[in-house]
Parts: C-alpha cells; structure tokens; sequence
C-alpha cells in the first residue's frame, strides 16, 4: 500500500491490524491517508485519519459571472470589477 505515517499511543498493535486499518481507510474514503493516529484504550482504538490538503481555484461572483480569476475578462469588465465597491459584514472582529 502507499506510504501512511502511522502514529500509535497507548498501546501496541500488531502489524496486520495496522494493515487492516490502512485498507479500511482506502475503502471508506477512496485514497490513502497521509497519517493515521491510533489511540489504543484497550480492547478499544480510536482512529484518526489525516490527507493532504489539496490545492483548490478561488471562484467568485464579479459582474454576475462566477470566475477563477481575471484573465479573460476584457478591459471593460477588469474596469468594473476594479471600480466596485466591496461590503463588509459590519463587525469589528475582522478589522
């Protein structure tokens, strides 16, 4: 299987139960975590699964259009979206 940090406290598993938990996560979430954290309280464990972040585009509504970015806007359209006047949420915790 691909490369998982395994991370286990409170105990010590056998290696064919941390195979198990690795194949249980493929299955439940289709990809192979980055790291699983395994606290062991006896008979039982509570697992915690970790992927990597994955890169995303911003999309945002300007001008009625939802776009990733400004690069096929045309002069006019770059104009307004500059010229806009952009509202806040009227709160003093994001100042």
């Amino acid at each position: 299987m691909d490369t998982c940090k395994i991370n286990v406290v409170g105990g010590e598993l056998p290696p064919e139960e941390i195979e198990a938990y690795k194949k249980r996560a493929v299955e439940k979430f289709g990809e192979m975590p980055s790291a699983i954290d395994i606290k062991v309280d006896g008979d039982e464990v509570d697992l915690s699964y970790h992927f990597a972040s994955e890169k995303f585009d911003r999309i945002r509504r300007i001008t009625g259009y939802l776009v990733g970015t400004l690069d096929r806007f045309n002069n006019a359209k770059r104009a307004e979206e500059r010229e806009r006047v952009k509202h806040g949420i009227g709160c003093d915790c994001c100042k």
